[in-house]
């Protein structure tokens, strides 16, 4: 084979291999949840407000039965995300609504809410500093941002009650739910903290910790912080 023919040859084989990645990084950033962004005109000195909620099932996709978290958009969208950007040294109040049933906690510690305004969660109209997962419905998840030092317990909704949300997220308002409140204060300096639930609840997985607890979307995500 002449060297024209080979070289003919790599230069094909080299333009697949090309194609290959391109095709590939094309597929992830077509695949990769939107980012919901906070910090878009926001008035400096003015608090953002962000409202999630979990579920025990998204009810469609390729992972149609893990547990997940969704964010409400500003213009009211349900997403299926957890990346956002919020802007920084601002005071930011959640509104979370628990779908879920729950169970004890195999680190009760988890139970203790922390790095909020206060140390306090406001639970179906309640100041709340623990959650005693030992008793009554448990807790179903958490809101964790280990490298901000926040930690907020989400107390689970009774699975046998009858209406219990077995719909496609979003949940409605109509079905069993628990709501919890709390705030925090972004970081003055720009930065990507990555948060997540410490409930194992990755029915399926090794100890709960594999399949949604893994995953962007579902049980973990990014808050990104923009000055």
């Amino acid at each position: 084979m002449g060297r024209g023919a080979r070289l003919g040859i790599f230069s094909s084989l080299l333009a697949v291999a090309v194609g290959l990645v391109v095709f590939v990084s094309m597929a992830f950033l077509r695949s990769e949840p939107p980012t919901i962004d906070f910090a878009a005109g926001h008035t400096a000195g003015q608090p953002v407000d962000m409202t999630l909620q979990t579920v025990g099932a998204i009810g469609y996709g390729a992972h149609s039965t893990w547990v997940s978290y969704l964010t409400k958009a500003p213009n009211g969208k349900w997403v299926h995300t957890t990346l956002w950007d919020l802007p920084a040294n601002t005071r930011i109040n959640v509104t979370l609504y628990e779908y879920d049933g729950g169970s004890p906690l195999r680190n009760p510690q988890i139970g203790a809410v922390y790095g909020t305004l206060g140390n306090v969660e406001i639970l179906n109209g309640k100041p709340v500093s623990l959650i005693d997962a030992t008793q009554g419905n448990g807790v179903a998840h958490t809101f964790s941002v280990p490298t901000l030092g926040i930690n907020v317990p989400l107390y689970a909704v009774d699975g046998n009650a009858k209406n219990f949300c077995n719909v496609p997220a979003p949940c409605p308002l109509s079905t069993a739910h628990n709501v919890i409140q709390f705030s925090f204060v972004t970081p003055k300096a720009a930065g990507q903290y990555p948060w997540q639930c410490f409930v194992p609840c990755g029915l399926g997985y090794l100890y709960g910790n594999g399949g949604p607890m893994q995953t962007i979307s579902y049980m973990d995500g990014f808050l990104k912080v923009v000055s």
